[in-house]
């Protein structure tokens, strides 16, 4: 009763609307010493080659006895473009913030450097004062009194 059946493959797009792929019929013949025991048969069919995004959906097998049916829980595929390009940009902006994280840091650097030497130029001038009081004979005037530490 069971040796005749049908496989059936199919798709369901999107729309639930139900497209057949290939079917066959299947006579299998029983061993000697097998009867009225279970049995378990593999039938693999590969959908070669899938054209275009309207290929995707869900793909079904499904088997008919003379009065039993049954279906596999099916497998949905998703067909893309050629040519798609996954848009993740991760690492290309935690590059980018890190490079110019580090070029405005050593700009700000450079600068408070340069005015440090623009705006304190007194600094180096006191220095140079104190060294010429020191070298000079000492005389009878009092020596200036030293400059603020805030200077």
């Amino acid at each position: 009763k069971y040796t005749k059946f049908s496989i059936c493959y199919y798709r369901v797009n999107s729309l639930d609307q139900k497209t057949s792929i290939y079917s066959r019929l299947e006579n299998v013949a029983i061993p000697s010493g097998e009867e009225n025991k279970t049995a378990t048969l593999s039938y693999d069919y590969r959908i070669m080659p899938l054209e275009n995004t309207s290929s995707t959906g869900t793909y079904y097998c499904k088997v008919k006895w003379n009065d039993v049916q049954k279906m596999g829980k099916g497998v949905f595929v998703l067909i893309r473009d050629t040519g798609y390009i996954n848009t993740s940009y991760g690492w290309e902006i935690l590059v980018t913030l890190t490079v110019l994280l580090a070029v405005l840091s050593i700009t700000a650097t450079a600068l408070l450097l340069w005015k440090r030497k623009v705006l304190c130029p007194r600094r180096n001038q006191a220095t140079i004062l104190r060294q010429k009081v020191e070298t000079q004979l000492p005389s009878a005037s009092p020596p200036p009194p030293p400059l603020p530490v805030y200077d």
